[in-house]
């Protein structure tokens, strides 16, 4: 099961790193020939990191909320 979780996540985590790399190259100009300019590039490589990051974000609170688990305990419950 752990080895699925692992996979689900690996497939947002390489959009996110291709937008990283979108947005690198368009500062450098490497463009790609796909993409209309380097202003569309940049944003595209936004928009693919800003979703791979909020997928990958969402399964880890996700499981959180799932297993009950507290980063931040509550007050009350430390003087119990």
């Amino acid at each position: 099961m752990r080895i699925l979780a692992l996979l689900l996540l690996l497939a947002p985590g390489l959009v996110s790193v291709f937008g990283i790399k979108l947005m690198r190259d368009s500062i450098f100009a490497e463009y790609y020939p796909f993409l209309l300019n380097a202003g569309f590039q940049f944003f595209v490589g936004v928009v693919l990191f800003i979703l791979g990051f909020a997928f990958i974000g969402g399964f880890i609170i996700y499981r959180d909320k799932k297993n009950k688990y507290r980063a931040i305990p509550d007050k009350k419950n430390k003087n119990e």
